[in-house]
């Protein structure tokens, strides 16, 4: 792949971080680090390739994340989907507490603990982006 198609994939991928975590913040920041190899990578790859494929929404494709990281019992990877779902508005507040009853009955109440903490934690980080815009 040209220099050029790799700029653009960057790019492109950049823009759908944007669009899944609607933090600004957190895009400057993967944009900054775009010069590593893991962190380009995952931009043109993960986000560019995977999250930007029009199959499925961002809504659907977080759903699937965080089921499969609540199985994980990640409360940091957690929170970070959690977060972006609140700022891009994807989930009322009653389906978010329902998905946290639903996994904890999939994914075992020790690891739903993590997405229950994950879910406080995103909540209260989120009100306070609001906030400050």
């Amino acid at each position: 792949m040209s220099n050029n198609a790799q700029d653009e994939k960057l790019i492109r991928g950049l823009e759908v971080v944007d669009q899944v975590y609607a933090d600004p913040s957190l895009t400057a920041q993967m944009a900054a680090g775009g010069d590593q190899l893991w962190t380009s990578e995952t931009i043109r790859h993960l986000f560019a390739d995977i999250w930007g494929r029009p199959g499925l929404s961002i809504r659907d494709r977080r759903l699937l994340v965080i089921g499969a990281t609540t199985m994980l019992g990640r409360a940091d990877l957690l929170e970070v989907q959690l977060r972006g779902a609140i700022l891009n508005g994807e989930f009322s507040d009653e389906e978010l507490d329902e998905m946290v009853l639903q996994m904890a009955f999939y994914a075992g109440w020790g690891n739903t603990t993590a997405l229950n903490r994950a879910l406080g934690e995103a909540r209260r980080t989120s009100a306070e982006m609001q906030k400050n815009k």
